[in-house]
């Protein structure tokens, strides 16, 4: 039996994924496969912060047995299959309700979805690419035999449907450490260096430390449950990457099967309509910072001109595009905002470099080697003594301080759908460490 939920947090605390540990906690139902946290469009106005939905699946464990994490002492898994057994959804809804309730913050509009079957996955695409009506997930539920709850406005079922839709192709893993409930809101506890230590080690995990800056990325800086999070490829090298990590005393942990760093919001084929996504190729137009420390440059593409934004959080990833002039040919990925009308940019594509040429002097005289005066503005150059002329003056190429190839901002300012280029395997060619922004 499928269980999905979504929007049970809000800015001022909580987190989605605690649910997940509490739903768990409290049912005497196997946990099948591992559960899963599904990113869902970063670009819908109404979402709290990372607009994630939770999915699980209980049964009657049958198969592979294998550890998922701990909660308050007692050992987690999950099983690799189920054996065929009667579950009640209603009774099952009966059941999760107080746990959501308890878990969840009065101004969210959280949804529950149960169901045995799952929905059409171009639900999964479509949550995680654009936005979806409410109407065409109750449609959907209504056919798969579905019950579900919702609290406020209910739109949670929509995260709920989509999350539960997901097969996944490209996968990652998370595993979350959780703070005891009476440190919420106060300050982390953690050593920094061991982050470090344990990025090195642990060539499989991603998105842990920023070299440029020798500062870790898993800790979040809201006053929510998760103590720090560490993703990666390798789900054998989480636990160990974990127990890695010098810091408080956590209260419980777990693995999840993600879409995390799997780029699957973006669109190749560009659409011009906002709050999506995309990836868009053309030349650069013209380049300027504006109050802030953000920049802005403009990308002439076959659907006409672009704005695209980068913005000061970025830090050193503004330094690539401060150094792209007219002529450059780049790709961008990133969300199109309504308004003001731009593409924020997640990652920057370098695909070819035009020569960038400056003048050095007036030319020089063959004759008595002395330097040529202009006659004016595209008249050419005459030498004062000699009377011999020339129409050109010396030129030399400048140095481009940037190559071609991917650049990303540091991990701290990912978004978590975006796909890092280490799993690219893609390396950055160029670090902008101090430069100019």
């Amino acid at each position: 039996m499928y269980v999905s939920f979504d929007d049970t947090d809000s800015n001022k605390g909580l987190c989605t994924t605690y649910l997940a540990t509490e739903i768990i906690k409290n049912t005497d139902l196997d946990l099948i496969g591992y559960p899963r946290l599904v990113r869902l469009n970063p670009a819908v106005p109404w979402k709290t912060r990372g607009n994630g939905s939770l999915s699980l699946k209980f049964g009657k464990g049958s198969g592979t047995k294998t550890k998922i994490g701990e909660i308050q002492g007692k050992e987690i898994f999950c099983y690799s299959s189920s054996k065929k057994i009667t579950i009640d959804k209603s009774e099952l809804m009966e059941s999760i309700l107080p746990v959501v309730e308890k878990n969840r913050k009065p101004d969210s509009d959280s949804g529950v979805v149960i169901s045995e079957k799952k929905p059409s996955p171009s639900f999964y695409w479509k949550g995680v690419r654009s936005i979806v009506e409410k109407e065409e997930i109750l449609n959907e539920l209504n056919r798969i035999n579905a019950v579900f709850h919702e609290f406020g406005n209910g739109r949670g079922i929509i995260g709920s449907a989509c999350g539960m839709a997901w097969r996944p192709q490209d996968k990652t893993y998370e595993i979350i450490a959780y703070r005891s409930k009476e440190k919420w809101g106060t300050d982390r506890i953690f050593d920094k260096e061991s982050v470090g230590r344990m990025d090195k080690i642990f060539s499989s995990t991603f998105n842990n430390w920023d070299e440029r800056t020798g500062n870790p990325s898993i800790f979040p800086g809201t006053p929510c449950p998760v103590l720090y999070g560490i993703r990666g490829d390798s789900v054998e090298d989480l636990p160990k990457a974990s127990n890695a990590v010098n810091s408080e005393h956590p209260d419980r942990k777990l693995i999840f099967l993600t879409n995390q760093g799997t780029d699957n919001h973006i669109i190749r084929n560009f659409e011009n309509i906002p709050l999506k996504s995309y990836y868009l190729e053309g030349t650069v137009d013209s380049v300027k910072r504006i109050p802030g420390g953000h920049l802005i440059f403009v990308l002439k593409t076959s659907r006409g001109n672009i704005d695209c934004t980068v913005y000061e959080p970025a830090k050193t990833f503004r330094s690539a595009i401060s150094w792209l002039i007219p002529g450059d040919c780049v790709g961008v990925m990133g969300e199109l905002r309504e308004s003001p009308r731009t593409l924020n940019v997640e990652k920057l594509k370098v695909i070819s470099l035009i020569k960038e040429i400056k003048k050095i002097s007036n030319p020089v005289c063959d004759s008595c080697g002395k330097t040529m005066e202009s006659v004016g503005k595209n008249k050419g150059y005459r030498c004062r003594d000699c009377k011999t002329t020339s129409s050109e003056a010396i030129f030399e190429e400048k140095m481009r301080w940037i190559l071609p190839g991917w650049y990303e901002p540091p991990s701290s300012s990912r978004r978590h759908l975006s796909k890092p280029l280490k799993r690219m395997n893609e390396e950055q060619p160029l670090d902008f460490v101090n430069s100019r922004i």
